[in-house]
């Protein structure tokens, strides 16, 4: 079941334990956005920014449509690592999706771009916030 596989990576990342968390990712026989956010966001608060990139990379060539979760957390992601061009690549990738750009979101964006040094970017996408 794909909720209860989300569900108990969530947890074991929780707990600190990114293996078993891997594991039971890699046994899901089926995987949904829900599925894939557990892993980035997980491996994002994990302190492991590389390998969440390397998931939403990896979500991408599965065909998987990403949200605002795995926005978030590959934002966070880019943040952390000060990572300003990888950023600019996930901000092309929001505006050019169908969803609308929430606060949430939003927030993630300034926050991303001030920790990468770009603070007038980081001032337009503020300026546009809803």
């Amino acid at each position: 079941d794909i909720f209860v596989g989300s569900t108990l990576a969530d947890m074991y990342f929780k707990c600190g334990n990114v293996v078993d968390a891997w594991q039971v990712f890699d046994r899901m026989p089926k995987r949904d956005v829900v599925s894939w956010n557990s892993m980035i966001t997980g491996y994002s608060q994990n302190g492991n920014y590389e390998e969440a990139l390397k998931f939403f990379r990896q979500m991408q060539l599965d065909y998987m449509k990403p949200d605002n979760v795995t926005f978030i957390g590959v934002l966070r992601a880019c943040a952390s690592l000060t990572d300003l061009e990888q950023g600019k690549q996930i901000h092309a990738c929001i505006l050019s999706s169908e969803l609308q750009l929430d606060a949430f979101v939003g927030s993630a964006l300034v926050d991303m771009y001030a920790k990468c040094g770009s603070i007038e970017l980081a001032q337009q996408v503020f300026d546009k916030l809803p």
